[in-house]
């Protein structure tokens, strides 16, 4: 892990600068600093994937907790999360990976004899907890995956913090999990540019994706915009296994909900909805959950448009 990864998708700017190509934001980044998302750096005049294989997270989940319901049910996948996100979401629920990036550098290596637990009951696999950073090659998580087929997995999910800021991670995974015959899962928040999601496409089988709220002016709250996000669930349904996560946050976008399952039917009635209840965290600390009578209301409203409406997390 000591070789830094060049970023894909970036250009030179003047005066030493450089201009990321990943996501929207389009970050325009001088010498020696990093984008919104903290894991993609200046050095030297070019762009870095500074967070590659610094993983934070590597649990077997259920197949259902990504939430994945028509996926492979009943199955696990071996999940792996990083660090930073390139959204600002005050109301996240993984804020402690998601809204800090460890100093990266010289990070310790996962242990070598793979996850404690592997041969046990799936729920027990787990190799690193949250807010501890080790160092993962493409190659071990592929030969991790592989070990724990007999646990029930069926391949690799990136997932946790938002994964495709470090693209390079996932699509370096995703090439060896593909070609060993398992399944590549991506859970994202879908804020990202076309083109790499486009040739990252061909290695997925399946992805979760947040659509927060239907227009910009919810979006502008996060730091970005619902186009992207729409665009990118509309590309990725043409290719691969797709259901949709909302998190209903009392005040902010129940009144969204309705609206996203017409949209979404507009694509494919079949599409998965998951609407999820909000729990005070980060800096919506002093809210109250979501009512459970809500959310009951609401996939009430959006099955007269869709025909697979799940609740999650209650």
């Amino acid at each position: 892990m000591n070789d830094i990864r060049e970023a894909m998708y970036w250009s030179a700017a003047e005066n030493g600068g450089v201009r990321c190509g990943l996501c929207p934001h389009r970050c325009h980044l001088a010498e020696n600093s990093a984008g919104i998302c903290g894991v993609r750096e200046n050095l030297g005049g070019r762009l870095v994937a500074s967070g590659y294989g610094q993983v934070s997270s590597v649990a077997l989940d259920p197949i259902e907790k990504k939430p994945l319901y028509m996926f492979y049910p009943g199955k696990n996948v071996l999940s792996i999360g990083g660090f930073g996100c390139n959204l600002r979401c005050p109301f996240c629920q993984n804020y402690e990976i998601s809204m800090s990036v460890p100093s990266f550098g010289e990070l310790p290596m996962m242990p070598t004899g793979g996850a404690r637990g592997v041969g046990e009951p799936a729920e027990d696999v787990r190799v690193a907890g949250a807010r501890s950073p080790y160092a993962r090659t493409p190659g071990e998580i592929a030969a991790l995956a592989v070990q724990i087929v007999p646990n029930g997995n069926i391949g690799v999910a990136y997932t946790y913090n938002e994964p495709l800021i470090g693209y390079e991670f996932v699509y370096d995974c995703a090439k060896l999990i593909h070609g060993a015959g398992l399944k590549n899962v991506v859970v994202t928040n879908g804020y990202i540019n076309m083109e790499p999601l486009k040739e990252l496409l061909p290695l997925i089988d399946a992805m979760n994706i947040d659509l927060k709220g239907l227009g910009d002016g919810f979006y502008r709250k996060l730091g970005g915009e619902s186009e992207t996000v729409k665009e990118t669930i509309a590309l990725s349904h043409k290719h691969c296994h797709v259901e949709v996560t909302t998190l209903v946050i009392p005040g902010e976008n129940e009144g969204d909900i309705e609206g996203i399952a017409l949209w979404l039917s507009s694509i494919d009635p079949g599409i998965p909805l998951h609407l999820s209840r909000f729990f005070p965290r980060y800096r919506y600390e002093d809210r109250a959950p979501t009512p459970r009578e809500t959310i009951h209301r609401l996939k009430k409203a959006a099955k007269g448009y869709l025909k697979h409406v799940f609740i999650g997390n209650m």
